[in-house]
């Protein structure tokens, strides 16, 4: 007859709502853990320690340490642009842009971790580049065109090409959502980040071209 642990047991009857606190915890402590020291230099031992259960419960949530990054880093950027989508409604002129690239850039700064694991584990491992594109980016696209297609047709926006300038705009998205990491020194304060996103807005919306040419 097998022996459970008391820690084991303890966690096979928990409830669901328990359940869900634990599978957080694990995925907090890995982001932690994943940013600090990289995804390889993680082992799934100090992973649990960190989030306080047996070594054998992270395997009860995902069935590798692989599908925990990927979890992590997808989840985390449907929530970040899952936000940003709910603003595009305010887009119909420079102020509400930039008012919004503002929030992107400050909120990117507040998930520093998500988007260090983001971007440096993405380069080592093809799962993740393909589960953020299957499960973000595509979908990122599809409603930003949508968007900028109803607001071309109601006049806010001149009438191109939708699927070109919501392409454009996540770009740009993502350079202010960076510019910690680019073009913004780490400890800018609030009013260089405002300036910041203005000018990214700015591009946005006018190009660069003087109007006379």
């Amino acid at each position: 007859m097998q022996i459970f642990s008391q820690q084991v047991w303890k966690e096979m009857r928990k409830t669901p709502q328990a359940e869900e606190d634990t599978r957080t915890k694990i995925l907090q402590s890995a982001l932690q853990l994943f940013a600090k020291r990289g995804y390889d230099a993680t082992t799934t031992k100090d992973l649990a320690k960190l989030a306080g259960v047996a070594e054998g419960t992270l395997f009860r949530y995902f069935a590798t340490k692989k599908a925990i990054l990927i979890e992590i880093a997808t989840a985390g950027w449907v929530d970040i642009l899952t936000d940003l989508l709910t603003e595009l409604s305010e887009m119909g002129s420079y102020k509400a842009v930039s008012q919004v690239m503002r929030r992107r850039m400050f909120n990117m700064r507040q998930n520093s971790n998500l988007m260090r694991v983001c971007f440096i584990e993405a380069q080592y491992h093809p799962e993740l580049q393909e589960s953020i594109q299957a499960e973000v980016i595509s979908k990122m696209t599809e409603v930003a065109e949508a968007f900028f297609e109803t607001a071309m047709e109601k006049g806010i926006y001149r009438k191109m090409n939708p699927k070109i300038v919501a392409k454009v705009f996540l770009g740009i998205f993502a350079i202010a959502g960076f510019s910690e990491q680019t073009i913004v020194n780490p400890d800018a304060s609030p009013q260089a980040m405002q300036e910041m996103a203005e000018g990214i807005s700015d591009i946005f919306l006018r190009g660069v071209l003087n109007g006379e040419q």
